[in-house]
């Protein structure tokens, strides 16, 4: 009996059609499988039998599903799923006849089959951990028209009967043997990450959110959708009448949102400010005008928002292929920062990955190479961030420096190359030499690696919300999602400062 080896599972998500994000690579074949060898209708013997043992994973269903095109949330959301029949997510019913096909496809009779029907009587559900053993049996020959009669069963790993049927195919007349044809990776990209996100901001009220110059349907259709997801409760800032048009237009509903006509962008990133200063609202969201002219508000003294910290940005990045959320920064304010803004963009982001659930965060100091460099400026940055992080000027995080890109997200590229390191790997953080790196390294994991990306601006007093026309659905509401836990936290803290 030949049993493959399952694929590693990668934990699924709590919304609905939640998807694994992981790049996946079928078993290498045991050495008798190497080749492929088929049984042709003249060594077929009534009462032969070969079988194949698969254990189920949640990768299995979703793969089915994608291919199938069936998205029944009874195989994909486990919620869904805990209030049906069940009870827990179960396997397409065709994924046992699946195994059947391959089976008869690649065994018995093998290379050159040709199927003529399958009967096929599901009797007991699969769930994710069993393991199926699908076995076929020759019941009949027929020499008039080289027809096989099979008979076809699954059963899981308790010797229970879960599927049995007949299969009627055509065999091979000549013998092949050849090496078995090489299948392809295959890539599941998915949103777990991004869906507990969201799910930590469920029980969180919507954070009152100034949306400066929300003046196209890109930015005006975030503010609308993150409301409706209950992660914001806008404040329009711009002119009316164009708002008022652009909702018509495109079918948003805006009448209970609340609209400061402002007529100019730069009037209107004033006036957002303003709003922040006052504590009318807890965070600030970047609509249609330059995001200098938004900064250039935060940032002026009369507005009070700044505070010690200098303001950076992050990108929070869930990228399919990688098993942690990853922060890129700083890739979208701080143009060359010097040593010190470093210092301040570091400890921002350990702040911002604090408030995502990461207690103690991996820091990776990017450069080109792993060793110091007197030449390479930004190596020389790493050793000195590390070493003040050794004596407690950064905080919160475990830092080490310089590290090549590889050597940051890869273990294996680091134990090559010899690093010992618990951020080697492991990286949480990713601090790039300046802002030119970072925002080429972000997009080419958005558009080369599929990745999602959320962008906020850490520092002043209120996140602020920084999406792209480029940006997804979910990227722009996982950025507000950001900036509500980032608002939740600033409003503990405040509330722990005043002794309540």
């Amino acid at each position: 009996m030949y049993t493959e080896h399952s694929l590693d599972a990668v934990p699924s998500g709590s919304k609905t059609q939640a998807r694994a994000a992981a790049v996946l690579q079928l078993p290498a074949l045991p050495d008798d499988e190497q080749i492929t060898e088929n049984v042709p209708f003249d060594e077929i013997v009534v009462g032969q039998s070969a079988s194949r043992s698969r254990e189920l994973t949640m990768d299995d269903v979703r793969l089915f599903a994608a291919v199938s095109a069936n998205r029944n949330p009874v195989h994909l959301d486990a919620r869904f799923a805990a209030g049906s029949g069940h009870g827990k997510v179960i396997a397409h019913g065709m994924w046992s006849g699946a195994l059947v096909s391959g089976l008869i496809g690649s065994r018995l009779p093998g290379p050159g089959t040709v199927y003529l029907s399958q009967d096929l009587h599901f009797l007991h559900t699969i769930s994710v951990g069993d393991r199926i053993t699908a076995t076929v049996t020759v019941l009949e020959k027929r020499l008039a028209d080289k027809v096989v009669v099979l008979e076809c069963g699954c059963v899981n790993q308790d010797g229970v009967l879960v599927a049995s049927g007949v299969a009627e195919v055509v065999a091979p007349g000549a013998k092949v043997r050849a090496e078995a044809v090489e299948l392809p990776e295959v890539q599941l990209i998915g949103h777990h990450q991004y869906d507990a996100l969201l799910k930590k901001c469920e029980t969180l009220a919507p954070v009152p959110t100034a949306v400066a110059y929300p003046c196209n349907e890109p930015s005006l259709r975030a503010a609308v959708d993150a409301a409706q997801a209950g992660l914001i409760e806008p404040v329009l800032v711009g002119p009316a009448r164009d708002i008022r048009a652009i909702a018509a237009r495109h079918g948003l509903a805006i009448d209970g949102y609340r609209l400061i006509d402002v007529e100019y962008p730069k009037d209107a990133a004033e006036t957002a400010a303003r709003l922040a200063r006052d504590g009318e609202v807890e965070a600030l969201m970047k609509g249609s005008l330059h995001t200098d002219e938004l900064m250039g508000a935060v940032v002026r003294k009369d507005n009070a928002l700044r505070t010690a910290a200098r303001i950076s940005h992050v990108f929070v990045m869930h990228v399919p292929t990688y098993a942690r959320t990853l922060l890129i920064t700083d890739a979208a304010i701080n143009i060359s920062p010097s040593l010190e803004d470093k210092v301040h963009i570091v400890q921002n982001a350990i702040h911002l990955a604090q408030v995502l659930g990461v207690s103690k965060p991996n820091v990776a100091i990017l450069s080109a190479v792993e060793n110091v460099n007197p030449k390479i400026p930004s190596t020389l940055e790493a050793a000195v961030l590390c070493k003040m992080a050794d004596r407690g000027q950064i905080t919160g995080g475990v830092l080490d420096g310089p590290l090549a890109f590889d050597n940051a997200i890869s273990v294996e590229a680091a134990r090559t190359k010899g690093i010992t390191s618990p951020v080697a790997g492991n990286a949480d953080i990713l601090l790039v030499p300046d802002m030119v790196a970072g925002n080429m390294l972000a997009k080419q994991l958005t558009f080369l690696a599929n990745a999602d990306a959320a962008g906020i601006v850490l520092g002043a007093k209120v996140p602020v919300i920084l999406t792209s026309r480029a940006d997804n659905l979910r990227s722009r509401l996982a950025s507000c999602a950001i900036a509500a836990l980032l608002a939740n936290a600033n409003r503990l803290l405040a509330q722990a400062a005043r002794g309540l």
